[in-house]
């Protein structure tokens, strides 16, 4: 769906690793179907059984004539005889309940229009809350109208490049991405750079590696690298687990949930020797680690080596993936989009299994380390009464409040509640002592019962966020190590600088790369979180939806912008 506009289609394309896709707003090249017919059967050619093509709702060709799902139908058959079916999805993509992204979304953008309207004076222009990144911006609303009927103007005029142009940065940034990882040019095009680029995954495994370790091996391969799979984490980096991986060996690996080259928590420390060894031996150049808190750590022991060890002297990023989104310097991290899906999708069917009992309430234990970002924003995604964390210390008093709040609740139309908890709250508020409190204090008035999630939280695949994100946020990672080798070439220079040792992240509306040896003042090492967390922020939000008196602070509130072509 998506009448004139190419979004769903796109996006689909990339979260799926679709063969083709056909697109209103960049239309196929003149002879596309001989082009098209050659890609597929190079595909069979590589042993893949199965082929997807994606077709927006508008789709046209260069001379803006229609293109049809049935057609592309046709012209496969008759071309190459493989067996093809036609699935029109249609409205099954306007129902279903909303994932946690969309919930919290909604959440944040109704908290956004009210700060506007009653920020708003007579002489204020009507607009449209929007999220740039991470952040919340309001845009002119009359401004938004007419870029979108100006993308229409630019395609009705075939000014195909203007239209994606209009579309956003985003969008552009999108369909870049799939053409470098969808199309891949014959080996005899592509010039060589002679470096060799690792890969590697590190701590606990989170849905979205897979994706992001896809996009890096192809687009490094794009790049003229010679590309490395190091399995087993450090722990196989020290024993020499490393094998080249090429185009057709990530094949798939969008949709796949934990991690296929397998991970450790194994910190580099106590390997530096053989780690610098395996580095010298397969000459590796530059090394994207993929991974959690530990990554992170790691990342940071191998800095400090470098004095050391020479080997160490090279382009590091790390991408950040895990589930309990502690990584300092980014917002989001892989993964954890899955994970707080899964605690919904549970607190949904927690809930509708006492819909015919009354009168309960539920006690929920999250994972997360020390971090209470899944606890909190499940909680707020949920429609929680209430989630204990970390990073706000509570104590009998509040868990009192709490319990009188409840009491007061099932005295209303709804008789249900539901608590969260984050694993490492309290050393002596336990799930079990909150469970036990509940039970008591409720009696008579509501039954308690308690669910631990564990490690269901960590796997299951990808959502369609975290493939997205792992494979956009890992393509800009390849670029950043493929720009820093260039700056190397031919005059055999070390990268010593902090600057050449990176994690990157989204900070509201900004992809950046961050030096490690600036992200330790913003680290608690001692509970493996980041000092400071945006998400703190939507706190009082929770607590306002399950009608306690708390107080927003709107400081943080979008500002009236332009709207610019690059970042509608």
């Amino acid at each position: 769906m998506g009448r004139h506009c190419g979004y769903l289609a796109l996006v689909s394309a990339l979260a799926c690793g679709a063969d083709w896709v056909f697109l209103p707003e960049s239309p196929p090249e003149e002879g596309w179907e001989e082009q098209m017919c050659v890609k597929l059967s190079e595909n069979r050619a590589r042993k893949k059984r199965l082929n997807i093509i994606i077709v927006a709702e508008g789709a046209i060709d260069t001379q803006n004539k229609p293109i049809t799902s049935e057609k592309i139908k046709e012209l496969v058959v008759t071309q190459l005889g493989y067996d093809t079916r036609v699935t029109i999805l249609g409205h099954v993509q306007r129902g279903g309940t909303p994932s946690a992204f969309d919930r919290i979304l909604a959440s944040r953008m109704g908290v956004e229009a009210v700060i506007a309207l009653l920020e708003a004076t007579p002489d204020t222009p009507a607009c449209v809350v929007s999220l740039n990144g991470n952040h919340a911006v309001r845009l002119p609303l009359m401004e938004c109208v007419q870029m979108t009927q100006d993308v229409q103007k630019a395609m009705d005029e075939r000014r195909f490049q203007d239209a994606v142009r209009l579309r956003g940065r985003s969008f552009a940034g999108n369909l870049n991405t799939y053409k470098r990882l969808a199309i891949k040019l014959p080996d005899d095009q592509i010039p060589k750079t002679n470096c060799n680029v690792a890969v590697i995954n590190v701590g606990a495994p989170a849905a979205g590696m897979n994706a992001a370790v896809r996009s890096a091996v192809r687009v490094g391969i794009a790049d003229g690298h010679r590309m490395l799979a190091i399995y087993d984490g450090f722990d196989g980096f020290a024993k020499g687990q490393i094998k080249e991986i090429g185009w057709t060996d990530v094949g798939g690996w969008t949709g796949q949930g934990g991690s296929i080259l397998g991970t450790k928590r194994v910190l580099p420390g106590k390997y530096l020797e053989e780690i610098a060894t395996q580095m010298r031996t397969h000459s590796i150049n530059a090394l994207l680690i993929i991974g959690g808190f530990e990554a992170y750590l790691g990342l940071l022991e191998l800095s400090a080596a470098r004095e050391k060890h020479e080997e160490f002297c090279v382009p590091m990023v790390m991408v950040p993936a895990t589930v309990s989104n502690n990584v300092p310097g980014s917002d989001f991290s892989i993964g954890a989009d899955t994970a707080l899906n899964t605690i919904t999708d549970t607190c949904d069917r927690i809930k509708q299994s006492a819909s015919g009992t009354k009168r309960r309430v539920f006690i929920i234990e999250t994972m997360g380390g020390y971090c209470g970002y899944l606890a909190n924003m499940g909680g707020l995604a949920a429609g929680a009464d209430a989630a204990y964390i970390f990073e706000e210390p509570f104590d009998i008093r509040d868990l009192q409040s709490n319990v009188e709040h409840l009491t007061e609740k099932m005295k209303t139309t709804i008789q249900r509640g539901l608590v969260l908890r984050n694993e490492s709250c309290s050393e002596n508020y336990t799930t079990d002592f909150i469970y036990q409190l509940y039970s008591e204090e409720g009696k008579g008035v509501f039954d308690c019962r308690k669910n631990v999630l564990g490690h269901m939280q960590q796997g299951g695949a990808p959502s369609p966020f975290d493939r997205n994100f792992g494979t956009k946020i890992s393509a800009r990672a390849m670029e950043w190590i493929t720009a820093k080798l260039k700056e190397a070439r031919g005059r055999g220079k070390k990268f010593t600088t902090d600057d050449s040792i990176c994690v990157l992240g989204i900070s509201k509306r900004n992809v950046i790369f961050q030096p490690v040896a600036e992200l330790k003042k913003q680290t608690d090492f001692e509970h493996r979180i980041p000092k400071e967390q945006w998400w703190l922020k939507l706190r009082p939000l929770m607590k306002i939806l399950a009608k306690y008196k708390a107080s927003y602070d709107v400081s943080d509130s979008g500002q009236l912008e332009h709207v610019q072509p690059w970042s509608v």
